[in-house]
């Protein structure tokens, strides 16, 4: 039997197991379940890995995040180690063939979700598997208290039904002393050896500040530090706003969000981790799985929708011992529009209720029936037929998937494709001919490579968007390309689709799940009071408060977060040099306070200050710009 360091040196080329990780591995190899809390970074995905190496047989890994399944199962890849994922990239006859090179193929890893586990098909040939460890990947979700619960989770201690003498090991980044007993009782783990490393990490600076304008914060931010960074907004359309700005003030800048395809992902991706652009602009779809150590400095431009979620993100900064920064900045203004955006739009039971009732009225779904039909979903269209509100049906829709009501699926194999179907001589004549789709057709050809040659699938949204076109336009521009028989084009008409999973009993199928969608109502409610209390608290360390919200008690300030900087003691401004420093600013040209703060690296309330006094003795004047200039 090999050893797990000899392991751990031979396939990720490691010399030494970090802290519990060792530990963890023993525990399993001995047969013991295992429950594993390890902070984002602590590199839980080794805990699995390693021993599986040492075992003859198969690990079963459920996870809920398809992105870091497949992009595990392609690092495994790499170094040798056969592992596939069961995602809906592969149709039904593929994974019958999957199934069975994990009965016979001497596999080591297979992927799936929570949700795949449950098909009959896939637990037959589970059952035929020499499967010698269970993983369950983000377990927190199996629990009505966490922040992402899922309810399919809790079918998941079915792998116990089929493998009864295989260890199970349960792993998460964040959870609370509640939600840690929970997962140990919904996965009926048999006296689970429990390994939690301190949330505390000593390099990383935890910061809260209110500013009037983010931007300019921002921006002096960026400007101090020269390593990789991560802003994390709101939606897609910031990460797009965002991206724009900072690449104007010089700042290299990628975007990610949900509404790239997989390529465009993988591009960004790739380039910010290999450091060919600084500061990647993200929802917090840019989540699990992002393996860059060295990141320098985690901006929430906006206030995140949980404590969990927060110090998640970021703890994607410093993972590499060096100093970091987690910036979060506030105004006035977002304790309302947090408010807004993650309670006011929280669904109730009636309005779910609602929303089921005309979607199977939509589809035409009689009573009793429906069960495992799929339908092609016009969101929109749903939306403006029975005058819903968009974000309400939005949220309803995602309660009714989270509890396995409804399977929603995005029509990603659906999305706009075409191809030129003329010669480049042609193509050309034609774009003379035709200025007003001259743009269109070049922008095309400029971000999609081979469009001579196959259907090549297109993000229409995107291309208006480089065009500052509206998509209505460009899919106009698209169509009068193909009534000219210039390209082959099939055109995306739904964003969806619609798979009922329980038959239709209007009311009492959501009855089933009134209480669950109550309490995770009342969840959300508390987890938006905790992050407004976090941010308004001056008087006690980031860091404490933080690990004192995820069980921890410690009283030990850091040292190095906002609230302890501010405490230290500071020597008296010397006022007169200060003076100085502006009046050898404003010896050049007249300047805005911005400016001054730019240059002179005072702070902003130090520098209004510092004008005030200027301009009542004299020593300065305000121009007719609004600037500030020496007095004459």
């Amino acid at each position: 039997m090999k050893k797990p360091i000899d392991i751990l040196e031979q396939y990720w080329s490691f010399k030494a197991f970090r802290p519990l990780q060792e530990e963890i591995i023993q525990a399993v190899l001995e047969g013991d379940d295992v429950f594993t809390l390890l902070p984002t970074g602590g590199g839980k995905s080794l805990c699995y890995q390693v021993p599986t190496l040492v075992f003859d047989g198969l690990c079963i890994v459920v996870s809920p995040l398809i992105a870091l399944m497949k992009d595990q199962v392609e690092t495994l890849k790499k170094k040798g180690i056969k592992a596939l994922a069961l995602t809906s990239d592969y149709r039904s006859s593929e994974i019958d063939t999957m199934l069975d090179n994990c009965i016979y193929g001497n596999y080591k890893f297979l992927y799936l979700s929570p949700e795949r586990l449950q098909q009959d098909l896939v637990q037959a040939r589970i059952k035929q598997m020499h499967v010698e460890l269970i993983a369950i990947d983000e377990a927190h979700c199996i629990s009505s208290w966490g922040h992402d619960f899922r309810p399919a989770y809790r079918e998941i201690k079915i792998l116990r039904e089929f493998h009864p003498e295989s260890p199970m090991i349960a792993l998460t980044a964040t959870a609370r002393p509640k939600v840690i007993s929970d997962i140990i009782n919904e996965l009926e783990l048999r006296e689970p050896s429990i390994f939690r490393n301190s949330f505390r990490r000593e390099n990383l600076s935890l910061e809260v500040y209110t500013e009037s304008d983010k931007h300019e914060r921002l921006l002096r931010i960026l400007n101090k530090s020269t390593g990789s960074a991560i802003v994390y907004l709101r939606n897609r359309k910031s990460t797009v706003s965002m991206s724009e700005f900072l690449n104007e003030h010089g700042i290299g800048c990628l975007v990610y969000h949900g509404g790239l395809n997989s390529d465009e992902k993988h591009k960004n991706f790739e380039d910010w981790k290999n450091n060919r652009s600084r500061v990647m602009a993200a929802t917090n779809a840019f989540g699990m799985g992002i393996d860059k150590a060295d990141v320098e400095t985690v901006i929430h431009f906006n206030l995140p929708e949980s404590l969990e979620s927060y110090y998640q993100e970021a703890g994607r900064a410093g993972r590499n011992g060096s100093p970091a920064r987690a910036v979060l900045l506030k105004n006035e203004a977002d304790e309302n529009r947090v408010r807004n955006q993650f309670l006011k739009v929280l669904a109730d039971v009636p309005f779910i209720k609602e929303v089921y009732r005309k979607l199977s009225s939509y589809f035409q779904i009689a009573y009793g029936e429906g069960a495992y039909q799929t339908f092609d979903f016009d969101y929109t269209a749903f939306c403006d037929r029975y005058k819903l509100n968009p974000v309400l049906t939005y949220n309803a829709l995602q309660v009714m998937d989270r509890n396995s009501i409804i399977a929603v699926t995005p029509q990603f194999s659906h999305q706009t494709e075409l191809q030129v179907v003329v010669s480049k001589d042609v193509l050309f004549r034609y774009m003379e001919k035709h200025l007003d789709l001259k743009p269109v057709m070049l922008s095309l050809l400029r971000t999609y490579g081979g469009l001579f040659d196959v259907m090549t699938k297109v993000n229409p949204l995107m291309i208006s968007k480089k065009l500052n076109l509206d998509e209505i336009v460009l899919i106009d521009a698209l169509k009068k390309l193909y009534t000219d028989e210039i390209i082959d084009l099939n055109l995306a008409e739904t964003d969806a689709q619609i798979t009922f999973i329980e038959p239709r009993e209007d009311d009492k199928t959501i009855n089933r799940f009134s209480d669950i969608i109550n309490q995770q109502k009342r969840l959300k409610t508390w987890q938006i009071n905790n992050v407004i209390e976090y941010i308004n608290d001056d008087t006690q360390c980031k860091v404490v408060k933080l690990l004192n919200y995820f069980g921890e008690e410690i009283n030990d300030p850091c040292g190095i977060c906002s609230v302890c900087k501010t405490d230290r003691p500071v020597e008296k401004p010397n006022r007169r040099a200060e003076i100085e420093t502006i009046s050898k600013a404003l010896s050049h040209k007249a300047l805005s306070s911005r400016d001054i703060i730019k240059l002179t690296d005072l702070n902003e309330e130090r520098v209004s200050y510092l004008i005030k006094f200027m301009l009542e003795k004299d020593l300065i004047e305000i121009t007719e710009t609004n600037t500030y200039k020496l007095t004459d």
